[in-house]
């Protein structure tokens, strides 16, 4: 049974860095995708980032600003968020399929809140 936890959300001010950790357990395969959504108040949850073997993949309004990143020995997945801005204020979202797709995603962590406010 995969299991995936998130962790590392917070209140940062805008300008600011915050990196997101996800822990995960029984994600057999090493091609597995793994992603970051985020879904903010009123708004659909939308795809972050995402990695799938040497592959990474972002979200325009994220582009050089956050990194994806694996650690298939540690069993975790980071995203560092540098240059947070106030519309980055979202629930943060782990998830990770076996078959290797972005869309849909079979398994989801439970989220964490990173609040970007002065």
């Amino acid at each position: 049974q995969v299991q995936l936890a998130e962790s590392g959300g917070g209140l940062v001010q805008p300008g600011g860095s915050l990196t997101l950790s996800c822990g995960y357990s029984g994600l057999a395969s090493m091609s597995a995708s793994m992603a970051w959504f985020r879904q903010a108040p009123g708004q659909e949850r939308m795809f972050v980032a995402g990695i799938q073997g040497t592959g990474t993949y972002y979200a325009d309004s994220v582009t050089g600003r956050f990194k994806i990143s694996r650690d298939n020995r540690k069993n975790t997945m980071l995203l560092q968020m540098n240059t947070l801005r106030t519309e980055d204020t979202a629930v943060y979202y782990c998830a990770a399929d076996e078959t290797g797709s972005f869309e849909p995603m079979k398994h989801w962590g439970k989220g964490t809140l990173v609040t970007v406010s002065a």
